[in-house]
Parts: structure tokens; C-alpha cells; sequence
């Protein structure tokens, strides 16, 4: 499958919503996703990254930002904004590795 590519994290995340991903996901602990609207917490074994797309800042490269498309096995869909750089989260190995490995 093709994955449409976007300029700004802006048109992702409103595209990926147009396309059913209207949950939003946080990291709790740095090992578990969290859906504060459903109350739903997922371990890395329980969801799928479907997609992801990556971002510099503007003023300075090493700010980065990733949004990620995820599916939860019981077919619950939204995103997964994160820092990369200076303001990242630390996440256990088994979250890292899944967020690296779309599932497509």
C-alpha cells in the first residue's frame, strides 16, 4: 500500500483523521499507550502501528516529532503524537521496537 506523504504534521494528523484515527493515544510509564476518551490502556502486544510519518522543526533539526497510526487488535483507531530529541519520553525497549515496525 502506498502511504500518502505530507509537508507539515498538520496535514497528517488531519488526514489520518479524515481516515478513521480520531482517538488520541498518550505513553503512560513509557511502556503503555493510553486512550484518556475511552479510558483504554494498550501494551505494545495489543495494538498495530498501521502507519507513521516523521518531522523536523523548522528553526532546528533536531526537533523532531512522529505521528503514528494506531490500530488497537479490537479495531479502536486514533494517534500517537511524539517528541523525538530534547523533549522526547524515555520508552521501554518492547514499546520502541513496536513503534519502529509498522504493521501495515
Amino acid at each position: 500500500m502506498n502511504h500518502p506523504s505530507y509537508d507539515t504534521l498538520l496535514q497528517a494528523v488531519r488526514d489520518l483523521q479524515k481516515r478513521g484515527y480520531t482517538n488520541d493515544f498518550n505513553i503512560v510509564d513509557g511502556h503503555v499507550l493510553h486512550c484518556p476518551g475511552l479510558d483504554l490502556k494498550l501494551h505494545p502486544q495489543h495494538f498495530h502501528v498501521r502507519e507513521f510519518y516523521r518531522f523536523e522543526g523548522d528553526s532546528d533539526p533536531g526537533d523532531e516529532s512522529v505521528v503514528y497510526a494506531i490500530e488497537s487488535e479490537r479495531g479502536v483507531k486514533g494517534l500517537l503524537v511524539s517528541a523525538f530529541g530534547a523533549y522526547s519520553e524515555p520508552l521501554n525497549d518492547e514499546l520502541m521496537h513496536k513503534l519502529n515496525m509498522p504493521q501495515g
